[in-house]
């Protein structure tokens, strides 16, 4: 965006990352633990398919482009699957998952 249009208006998407992750831990903190991951995850996978389409992002461009959708898509994956796999009664059934926690843990 120009210069000449204000700072948040260039940063929307970063703000609007920071404001899904902050309703994320805030229902989280409410007792949604579950729910509040799934934000929380959601809200980086959005970060990298912002990163990825528009052409400026403001700060939520920190390295490259490739480094920040890997980064980005990586960390959402992985904390939204592990909010789908979370006990009590997970959302998400992995066959090995049990065993390899028991292989582990013993």
């Amino acid at each position: 965006m120009p210069g000449a249009v204000s700072t948040p208006a260039r940063q929307w998407p970063m703000l609007s990352v920071l404001a899904a992750t902050a309703v994320g831990l805030l229902t989280t903190a409410l007792g949604q633990a579950r729910v509040g991951c799934l934000v929380i995850g959601i809200a980086l996978i959005a970060a990298s398919v912002l990163r990825r389409v528009l052409p400026s992002v403001g700060m939520l461009a920190v390295r490259s482009r490739f480094t920040d959708m890997i980064t980005y898509g990586l960390l959402g994956v992985a904390i939204t699957l592990l909010a789908l796999v979370m006990e009590p009664q997970p959302w998400l059934e992995v066959p090995f998952l049990e065993s390899a926690v028991r292989f582990t843990v013993r």
